[in-house]
């Protein structure tokens, strides 16, 4: 009953405010949205702690696996704990939203209760095509809050190539599902994977023709949802419209969702039947082409946005790693990314309702009366470079331990370069915004392929001279857990990578009632060379930020050979991603035949 109320609360409490919100006072809105949120914590919160020991799993409508037709929700560790963070995410973007929003409507809150719900579920179920049903209500959800302010063509710009895009690779999604279903004549995740394995389709551990076209239709929904080159060119187009407490969802958990999807259906449905090893391809493009295109942004909500492409590229790389150990770094990884990418987003909206602008050079020296907006940059940036002991850099230290057994040497100098850029360019927007002094027009501004493009209407009238705590606290919180998540112990999220990874465990948990208890606990992350990779990630990112802000503060001129080189690469890699949807959509098919060849020939 308890997986079934996490997702009802917030359901009825938008149906709630959908119906009588318009008659009520702000402050009862507000706190009827915080209340139903903060009671879908606390039972994911309870979920999470019975996990490990007790099987939690509920059958709706009645139907149990006796019947062949039931659809479970199942939460074990690393479902709960993801819930959980979705939860607190969500929290903390509704509690800003207090003061950020003067005139926001009933219905923000709907969408927001309505999208926490689409999350929790698309967490929780283990049939493959509620999982499709949850997924595409997340997205119609998140389409109708990247559109909220629906007056501005750039909202609606943006809306519609988030929803086109979206939609497009749920519909493959579904396609991929109907060959399952076909094969197996079975949705459920559990019963699907038996049949696969059961009925001879897997030959030296790979399947046919039919099971490797279901697993690619199937993984390229979710590698949409994720952002992964070639699929993500969506996703910066809705961070720069979607309003600010939205962006903090979009990439504090949403995006992260879409890797959650891959690995759940994997290794409960496909594990030893198709290779991951493109995964691991497609990972590292977007880890590298999302740190660079990071450092080209000046407009701070599109620099993170490409900040969150990089480093889910990371996690699709741990989860094709192939292994508990792997998994529990991912899962250290995306807790600390949760964190940081929330506070980094809130401390944006900070700027964006002080100063009508996220446009890192119309904001230089300007954020200097805001120090805790500036703090939440400048430990951002270190969190984001792995500073100990973070989410990210438990995440680092222990999937760079799981990629050496594997031989896979360039997972450590790809994670330091994308963590250094990513870091080097958050870096920059500290020192530019915060400590920097306040400039007059910069010539170079025009010929630059951003120009111009920070200025935006505020999200909210009045701007406030002071920042209430409703403002400021969310930001901190999520700061501070996600610099304390490497210290979570080894122990139980070694335990719940290995129970995620057993699919005799999951399918005996979902289908008969019994709680797997392998005994794993993941590598060190207090080693020398996860210390060394930090102080490596650390410089690197210094460098990179100090060279451009006194690059950009000398150069006046075209530059040299280099120079020219570097802005000409810019210029191409902006243009590459235009915004016309017809582009994205040519890349979205081109990634599909990229991952389909990729998964044969490996």
């Amino acid at each position: 009953m308890i997986l079934q109320l996490t997702i009802a609360v917030p359901i009825l409490a938008a149906a709630l405010l959908a119906t009588a919100g318009r008659w009520l006072p702000r402050l009862v809105v507000d706190v009827a949205a915080v209340l139903a949120v903060a009671a879908v914590a606390a039972l994911a919160a309870l979920t999470l702690t019975r996990a490990p020991h007790h099987a939690q799993v509920s059958w709706l409508g009645g139907w149990g696996p006796a019947t062949g037709v039931g659809i479970p929700l199942v939460a074990d560790p690393f479902a709960a704990g993801l819930a959980l963070i979705t939860a607190l995410l969500t929290l903390a973007a509704l509690l800003f939203s207090w003061r950020f929003f003067t005139e926001v409507q009933a219905i923000f809150h709907t969408l927001m209760l309505l999208f926490l719900a689409a999350m929790v579920a698309y967490v929780y179920t283990g049939d493959l095509f509620d999982a499709f049903v949850f997924f595409e209500l997340m997205s119609v959800v998140a389409f109708a809050l990247t559109g909220y302010r629906s007056e501005e063509p750039s909202t609606v710009h943006g809306a519609l190539n988030f929803g086109i895009i979206q939609s497009i690779g749920a519909y493959l999604t579904l396609a991929g599902i109907a060959l399952v279903y076909a094969r197996t004549g079975q949705l459920g995740l559990a019963t699907a994977g038996r049949q696969l394995i059961g009925t001879g389709n897997g030959h030296g551990g790979h399947g046919d023709a039919l099971v490797t076209a279901a697993f690619v239709l199937i993984c390229t929904g979710y590698l949409v949802k994720a952002s992964a080159v070639p699929f993500h060119f969506w996703l910066a187009d809705a961070h720069a419209v979607a309003p600010t407490p939205v962006c903090v969802l979009f990439s504090g958990i949403m995006v992260p969702l879409g890797v959650y999807g891959i690995a759940r259906t994997y290794w409960a449905t496909f594990a030893g039947l198709v290779p991951l090893r493109a995964i691991a391809v497609l990972g590292a493009a977007a880890a590298l082409l999302g740190a660079v295109m990071c450092v080209l942004q000046h407009h701070i909500k599109r620099l993170l946005a490409y900040s969150t492409v990089s480093h889910v590229g990371l996690l699709l790389v741990g989860v094709a790693a192939h292994g508990p150990d792997a998994l529990a770094g991912t899962a250290y990884y995306l807790a600390g990314h949760a964190g940081v990418k929330g506070a980094l987003f809130l401390a944006a909206g900070a700027l964006l309702n002080r100063h009508q602008t996220v446009d890192e050079h119309e904001l230089r020296g300007r954020g200097r009366g805001m120090p805790v907006t500036g703090a939440t940059f400048l430990l951002g940036a270190l969190g984001l470079a792995g500073m100990p002991p973070s989410g990210l850099f438990a995440g680092h230290a222990v999937t760079e331990h799981a990629a050496e057994e594997l031989g896979w040497w360039w997972f450590t100098p790809l994670a330091i370069a994308a963590s250094a850029l990513t870091a080097g360019a958050v870096l920059r927007v500290w020192l530019g915004v915060f400590r920097g002094t306040p400039a007059e027009e910069d010539p170079a501004r025009g010929a630059r392929p951003d120009a111009g493009g920070g200025h935006e209407d505020p999200e909210t009238r009045p701007t406030l001279r002071n920042l209430p705590w409703t403002m400021v606290t969310p930001g901190l919180v999520l700061l501070a857990a996600a610099l304390l998540a490497g210290l979570i112990p080894g122990g139980p999220v070694g335990a719940a990578a290995a129970m995620f990874t057993d699919r005799d465990g999951y399918a005996a948990l979902v289908l008969d009632g019994r709680v797997p208890h392998p005994n794993s606990v993941p590598a060190d992350p207090w080693t020398a060379s996860g210390v060394a990779g930090f102080l490596a990630t650390l410089l690197l990112a210094a460098l990179i930020a100090v060279h451009a802000v006194r690059r950009r503060s000398s150069d006046r001129t075209g530059g040299g050979i280099l120079a020219r080189a570097a802005a000409a690469t810019s210029a191409r890699l902006h243009a590459l991603h235009s915004g016309h949807i017809g582009d994205y959509a040519a890349w979205l098919t081109a990634g599909v035949a990229v991952l389909a060849l990729l998964t044969t020939r490996f």
